[in-house]
């Protein structure tokens, strides 16, 4: 979720498929807006963006805060960038899991989407790939996805982006469901957390996080001009010397053509 874009076009009937059933008549309509060769998501009529992508470079992670949602990158060693499994709660426009797929090539990525809709535009307009080749789209609510002891400790990576039409402010973001976000990651997991929203709170939504993941194993970027603060939190995780952080963000620049040294300026522990 970012800031308003421009003029929308309707996507045709919705995606169904496996997962939590849902009343269609509740959830909004998916719609693409073209904009030269940047194409953002929306949902309903409203001009928030809920993901974009650049046409001619698809796999390229276009919105800043998208970017910020991958600064995990730099507490996981450079020999463990692409194991293990990835999940993404809220698909958007399919960005953060095209990139753990494609370009990290993560041995797992789940992303969890409640909306039929979205899904069928990330297929139809944002380059999603059909399931497969361990890649897997499931259509459910990311609160009961997180809360299933079925996903006890099964992610290494957790990035959480979950907005409405209205972009008020997370849709989760209870104290329970950061615990849940921390019990499904494992020893050594990382979880990045997208807060904005223009009725929001930054502190109190930190402070849940903290209390769930402990106050030394979470950080801060700064805020992106539209107002998006993206936090990491971590399970268990020993922050390294600035030498081998540095080190780690010239990797990530040269193997993923992310911004890591920008990020290192940026960071700091939430206390």
């Amino acid at each position: 979720m970012s800031a308003p874009g421009r003029s929308q076009a309707l996507i045709p009937e919705p995606f169904t498929g496996e997962g939590t059933p849902v009343n269609r008549a509740d959830l909004p309509s998916a719609t693409i807006a073209e904009h030269g060769e940047l194409r953002t998501l929306h949902l309903g009529e409203t001009p928030w963006v809920q993901g974009a992508m650049d046409t001619t470079r698809p796999r390229e992670l276009v919105l800043e805060y998208v970017q910020r949602m991958m600064a995990w990158l730099l507490w996981r060693e450079s020999s463990e960038l692409a194991r293990g499994h990835a999940v993404q709660l809220g698909l958007g426009a399919a960005s953060i899991t095209r990139f753990c797929h494609q370009v990290l090539r993560m041995e797992r990525v789940t992303a969890v989407e409640l909306n039929p809709a979205v899904i069928a535009a990330c297929r139809q307009g944002f380059r999603l790939p059909q399931d497969g080749a361990g890649l897997r789209v499931v259509e459910a609510d990311a609160a009961d996805w997180v809360a299933d002891a079925r996903h006890l400790q099964t992610a290494q990576v957790l990035c959480v982006d979950l907005y409405d039409h209205e972009a008020a402010a997370p849709v989760l973001d209870s104290a329970a469901f950061y615990a849940h976000c921390h019990a499904v990651l494992a020893h050594g997991g990382l979880m990045s957390v997208n807060l904005f929203g223009r009725a929001a709170s930054f502190e109190a939504s930190a402070e849940r996080i903290a209390a769930a993941f402990g106050r030394d194993q979470v950080w801060r970027l700064r805020p992106t001009r539209e107002g998006n603060t993206v936090v990491i939190a971590a399970r268990g995780v020993a922050v390294p010397d600035r030498e081998t952080l540095s080190a780690r963000a010239a990797t990530i620049e040269r193997r993923c053509g992310l911004p890591a040294r920008k990020w290192l300026r940026m960071v700091r522990p939430l206390a």
